[in-house]
C-alpha cells in the first residue's frame, strides 16, 4: 500500500521532508479495526511531530504521521464488537502508532466513532482530534455541569485555530457558558462570532479588552496557543477559585505560586492519553466521537473545515503543512484521498 512519511526532520520546503513509499497491508488483531482512509486533516501536532522525531538521526524505516481520518472499515479484529465491515467512521487515532498518511490503517475501535451521516467525507475528517480535545477539556478536565455552570465565563486563547473553533461551538451550545474568544485579524473575529462566541477580544490587548466588554477576570481559560506566553496575564485574570487548562506545554517550568492565593485549578489536556496508556475509561472516546457526530447530523454544531486538498500526495501533504506552520490559519484543512 502507499504511504507518505519521514526519514529525517528537514523543513517543509526540503524536498525529502515528505517521501512515498510501499509497505505491506497490515492485518487487524484484537481491537483493531483495518481502515481503507478515504481523508485526513491536519493538526499542529502533525507538523510539530515531523519537525522534532528525527531531528539528530535518519530513521531505517519512514515514519508515518497523521491524526485525524475518515474511512471505511475493510477488516476487523477478533475482540471487535462496535464496527462490521464497510463501516464509515472517522477518529483521531494513538499518537503511539503508525498515523492516516496511508492508504489504510489499524486504529483500536474503542478510540473510533461513526461518521456523522449529514457530512461530506471532508467535512467529517476535519472533527475528530479537535472536538475529542475540545469536549474533554470542558467536560473531562474542566468538568463543567451546563446547568449549575450555566452562564459562567471562559476565556478561549486562539479562537479560529482547529481546537478552539469547536471549542466555542461546545462552550457555547452545550455547556451554556458565556464565551470569549481571542482572536486579531478580521477575518479570524468574523470567523468566531460566527461560531457563536459572544466576545471577541484581541489577544494583543487582552487585559484591556476584557475590561472593555465588562469581564476583567474569568471562571475558566482555555489555552489552545502559548501556555508559556499567556501564563502571568492569565494568572492575573482568572477569578478566584477559577481553572485554567492548556494543550500546549512549556519550555520552562511554570510558577504555580501564583495561583495558591485564589485556589486556582490547572489541568493539562492531552487527547492521546487514554490510547497512549489504554486506561480503563479508553472507550469513552468512542462515545464522545459518537455524540459528536450526533451533534454534527442534528446541526447543533458544524464541521470547522475551510480548505480542502484534492489528492494524497507529497505536494499536497507539503502545502497542508506549510499552511498549518504559517499561524495564520482558520479551521481545518483536510486532504481528500
Amino acid at each position: 500500500m502507499k504511504a507518505i512519511g519521514f526519514k529525517k526532520s528537514l523543513p517543509i520546503s526540503n524536498e525529502e521532508s515528505f517521501i512515498e513509499f510501499e509497505i505491506e497491508k497490515p492485518s487487524p488483531k484484537g481491537y483493531d479495526l483495518l481502515i481503507k482512509v478515504q481523508a485526513n486533516s491536519i493538526n499542529p501536532v502533525d507538523f510539530k511531530i515531523r519537525q522534532n522525531a528525527a531531528k539528530d538521526t535518519v530513521l531505517e524505516t519512514p515514519k508515518i504521521i497523521g491524526w485525524d481520518a475518515v474511512g471505511v472499515v475493510e477488516a476487523v479484529g477478533e475482540k471487535t464488537t462496535k464496527f462490521k465491515v464497510g463501516d464509515s467512521v472517522f477518529y483521531a487515532g494513538d499518537i503511539t502508532r503508525s498515523g492516516s498518511n496511508s492508504e489504510f490503517q489499524l486504529v483500536d475501535e474503542r478510540i473510533v466513532g461513526k461518521k456523522p451521516k449529514s457530512l461530506s467525507i471532508a467535512e467529517a475528517s476535519a472533527m475528530p482530534l479537535t472536538s475529542l480535545t475540545a469536549y474533554e477539556a470542558l467536560f473531562d478536565r474542566l468538568r463543567i455541569d451546563p446547568e449549575k455552570d450555566k452562564g459562567k465565563s471562559v476565556l478561549i486563547l486562539a479562537g479560529a485555530g482547529g481546537v478552539g473553533s469547536i471549542a466555542i461551538q461546545l462552550a457555547k451550545k452545550l455547556a451554556n457558558l458565556t464565551v470569549i474568544a481571542t482572536a486579531s485579524r478580521e477575518n479570524s473575529t468574523e470567523w468566531c462570532k460566527d461560531l457563536g462566541a459572544d466576545f471577541v477580544v484581541n489577544h494583543h490587548h487582552l487585559k484591556e479588552e476584557l475590561k472593555k466588554i465588562g469581564h476583567p477576570q474569568v471562571n475558566y481559560i482555555l489555552d489552545f496557543v502559548d501556555l508559556e506566553g499567556y501564563w502571568e496575564t492569565a494568572t492575573e485574570i482568572i477569578k478566584p477559585q477559577g481553572h485554567i487548562l492548556s494543550i500546549t506545554g512549556s519550555s520552562v517550568p511554570l510558577d504555580l505560586n501564583l495561583l495558591k492565593n485564589k485556589s486556582v485549578t490547572f489541568s493539562w489536556e492531552l487527547m492521546f492519553t487514554r490510547a497512549m496508556f489504554t486506561t480503563e475509561d479508553m472507550e469513552r472516546q468512542h462515545e464522545i466521537l459518537n455524540h459528536i457526530a450526533d451533534l454534527l447530523d442534528k446541526g447543533t454544531i458544524r464541521s470547522t473545515l475551510t480548505t480542502t486538498i484534492k489528492g494524497f500526495t507529497v505536494d499536497n501533504l507539503k502545502e497542508a503543512h506549510q499552511l498549518q506552520e504559517s499561524g495564520k490559519s482558520i479551521g481545518k484543512t483536510v486532504i481528500l484521498f
